[in-house]
């Protein structure tokens, strides 16, 4: 059965949670080979995070890498929900009053 195209907001929520996991695994100092060995996934699998090839990477898959990298999943959560650039635009105020 071929997958549903994601919506812009889940690939944005992808690349956040990939963007997290590489810094993590980057400030750590570790190669995503020794990240990988070390939970138990393959290296192409956190390759294919990192690289964005995989948005909607499998729960367990996901748990093993934030409990590798001592993330919790409450923040890896809270990072993948962070607004998108274009979510951050308020819109245009056409009322003339200034922000208070």
């Amino acid at each position: 059965m071929p997958r549903r195209r994601l919506d812009p907001a889940a690939k944005h929520r992808g690349y956040m949670l990939a963007a997290r996991l590489t810094q993590a695994r980057r400030a750590s100092g570790r190669s995503a080979e020794a990240v990988a060995r070390g939970a138990g996934i393959s290296v192409d699998t956190v390759r294919s995070i990192e690289k964005g090839r995989t948005s909607t990477p499998e729960f367990f898959t996901v748990a093993a890498l934030a409990a590798e990298l001592g993330l919790s999943l409450d923040e890896l959560y809270a990072f993948a929900q962070a607004p998108s650039p274009s979510e951050l635009h308020a819109p245009d105020d056409t009322s003339g009053r200034a922000f208070t």
